[in-house]
């Protein structure tokens, strides 16, 4: 089994690490040179056609791609402790918890870096304004997340998911990108501090 990835402050592959860091399973990953576009040579591109990272793969040559769809390969494997909810409404708070990390929080984190940061200025066509356009959009995320965890210590409730770590990835990302969490966001400022603080985030 080989897992293929890149260090911070790549955001996806850091993911992976955190769970694996949670449940307590070494598996060494195998870095993939994004800055000299390993990641779209024609040897990544047959174990992922997407040409993304992370990427698993199984003994067998099956290779699984999605930072969330590697993870709940492992939960299946090892579900102590569970990652993605123990009851069925847990499972259902941490999917949805997910699905609002990706599209409210890292949906405009996403754009800005890829529309006006100056490191990917060279790899595609940028629309500079709406780049900048997002800044504001993920201050309102920040403010609505804020709102959300006014009354839970965790994103899904009281226990730690999948989708903190998702979010934790992004939040760092973000500010590694220029992008900083406002302080006056209390409840968001008192949430990363305790996900950071967990050994797993110094994956």
């Amino acid at each position: 089994m080989k897992l293929y990835g890149a260090p911070m402050p790549a955001p996806n592959p850091r993911r992976v690490r955190i769970f694996l860091a949670e449940k307590g399973i070494a598996l060494e990953e195998t870095p993939v040179d994004l800055m000299s576009r390993a990641h779209k040579s024609p040897e990544h591109l047959a174990r992922n056609a997407l040409g993304q990272v992370p990427t698993l793969e199984l003994d067998d040559g099956t290779t699984i791609s999605e930072t969330v769809s590697i993870c709940r390969y492992f939960e299946a494997l090892h579900p102590t402790p569970p990652l993605f909810g123990s009851s069925p409404v847990e499972q259902a708070l941490t999917d949805m918890w997910i699905r609002r990390t990706e599209f409210v929080l890292m949906q405009p984190v996403g754009m800005y870096w890829r529309h006006a940061h100056p490191r990917t200025a060279r790899l595609l066509k940028q629309y500079t304004d709406f780049g900048h356009s997002n800044v504001e959009r993920y201050g309102e995320a920040q403010a609505w997340f804020d709102r959300q965890l006014a009354d839970r210590p965790f994103l899904a409730g009281e226990t730690y998911s999948m989708a903190d770590i998702c979010a934790l990835s992004t939040v760092d990302f973000a500010t590694w990108i220029g992008l900083p969490l406002d302080p006056k966001h209390t409840h968001l400022a008192a949430w990363h501090a305790r996900v950071t603080a967990r050994p797993s985030a110094a994956a």
